[in-house]
C-alpha cells in the first residue's frame, strides 16, 4: 500500500488532483491510515495507469470514468486502442516537426497546413469512444430495456430487488466468503443481473466485485442496506466464485 504523497511523487499527479479524481468517483483509495490518509493497492495503481493514457489522448474526465467503471470494461482492449491513438498522435507530431524544420530552413514556400489534419485521430478516437460506450453487455442491456416499456414504480421495484441481494449478503457476512451458502448467493445475484440486464459472465462479475469494494458511492450504498462491510465481504466472495 502506498500513501496519497507517495502515489503523488510516483505518479507526478498532485495530492490536490488525487482528492478530485476521489470527489468525482475516477479513482478511489484503497483504504486509510488511522489518521485519515488515503492509500492505494496495486490495483489501485493500475486504474491510475488507464487514467493518465485516456488524458493523454485528451480525454475528458467524465468520459474516462464512465468507460473505467463499466461492468464489462476490458482493460486489455483499451489498451490495444490506446496504443493505436498514441501512435498516430506520435506520428502526427512527426509530421510537425518535419514542418517546422522545413520552415526554419527554407521558409514557406507554400500554404500547406496539411501537418495541422487530426482528423483521423479524431475520427478514431470518436469510434474507440463509441465501442467503450456501447459494448456487448451495453447494447444487450439496452436491448433488454426497449423491448420492455418499465414504469418509473416498475424500475424502482426492480432496484429495490437486486439491493435485496446485498441485504442478503449482509446477514451472511460472519461467514466464510468460500461458504456453500454464501456461493450460492453470488450466483443467485450473477443469475439476477443476467435475467433483468445482461449476460453478467464471471469476467463481468469480478469487474463488479472490485468496483462494488473500490469506495465511494457503491460501497457506500452496499454497506448502507447490508452493514459495515458487506462491500468488501461481497467482493470476496465474488473473488472466490470466480476462479
Amino acid at each position: 500500500m502506498m500513501t496519497v504523497n507517495e502515489v503523488s511523487k510516483l505518479t507526478g499527479v498532485s495530492i490536490r488532483t488525487l482528492q478530485y479524481y476521489d470527489k468525482i468517483g475516477l479513482l478511489h483509495p484503497t483504504g486509510y491510515t488511522e489518521s485519515g490518509y488515503r492509500l492505494y493497492d496495486d490495483a489501485a495503481l493500475e486504474t491510475m495507469q488507464q487514467i493518465l493514457l485516456f488524458r493523454e489522448l485528451e480525454f475528458p474526465l467524465k468520459d474516462i470514468r464512465k468507460i473505467i467503471t463499466a461492468p464489462d470494461f476490458d482493460r486489455n482492449r483499451a489498451l490495444e486502442q490506446q496504443i493505436e491513438l498514441l501512435t498516430m498522435k506520435k506520428e502526427h507530431l512527426e509530421n510537425l516537426i518535419l514542418f517546422a524544420r522545413g520552415i526554419k530552413g527554407i521558409g514557406v514556400k507554400t500554404m500547406d497546413f496539411s501537418a495541422f489534419d487530426t482528423r483521423k485521430i479524431d475520427e478514431y478516437a470518436a469510434e474507440a469512444k463509441a465501442k467503450w460506450g456501447k459494448t456487448a453487455a451495453y447494447q444487450e442491456f439496452m436491448k433488454k430495456r426497449n423491448g420492455k416499456e418499465y414504469t418509473d414504480e416498475e424500475d424502482r421495484k426492480l432496484q429495490e430487488e437486486f439491493m435485496k441481494c446485498f441485504v442478503r449478503f449482509g446477514s451472511l457476512r460472519e461467514q466464510d466468503p468460500a461458504s456453500e451458502e454464501v456461493q450460492k448467493q453470488v450466483q443467485f445475484m450473477q443469475n439476477f443481473m443476467t435475467e433483468h440486464f445482461y449476460t453478467c459472465t464471471n469476467e463481468i462479475l469480478s469487474a463488479l466485485g472490485k468496483m462494488y469494494s473500490g469506495g465511494g458511492d457503491f460501497t457506500e450504498n452496499i454497506d448502507q442496506v447490508g452493514g459495515e462491510g458487506t462491500a468488501v465481504f461481497v467482493a470476496r466472495a465474488i473473488e472466490i466464485y470466480c476462479k
